[in-house]
């Protein structure tokens, strides 16, 4: 995850803002920041929620798991994942989540599914 500091620091500067404004506007610490930006500790899922938020980009993005900051769902995906309520325990259990071709375990069936969500909030 070494690239989450890199990105958040680079869209700071970006839009020109101070750790100090971008913590306020972030509501976290201006030393949490810097810890992110200098890849000392990495975000917890808020607060990345948070980040891509406030500077429109994706979480993937942020991870480093797409150079397009504005990669997001595109509406015939967005409108898929509206009509399905995986989180439901028997919808899962007819469905098999593949990605490459390996099933999914739950656990990270219940992370693609919160990765969704944030996709969403978008």
């Amino acid at each position: 995850m070494g690239q989450i500091g890199n990105r958040i620091a680079a869209l700071r500067e970006k839009q020109g803002l101070t750790q100090e404004e971008l913590s306020l506007k972030l509501d976290i610490s201006r030393a949490s920041l810097s810890h992110y930006e200098k890849n000392r500790r990495e975000p917890d899922y808020d607060t990345l929620v948070k980040i891509a938020n406030h500077f429109k980009v994706s979480i993937d993005y942020l991870l480093g798991r797409t150079q397009d900051p504005e990669m997001v769902l595109d509406q015939q995906v967005r409108q898929f994942v509206d009509s399905l309520e995986l989180s439901d325990e028997r919808i899962l259990q007819h469905f098999t989540l593949t990605i490459d071709g390996k099933q999914l375990t739950p656990e990270e069936a219940k992370r693609f599914i919160a990765f969704v969500r944030a996709e969403r909030s978008f």
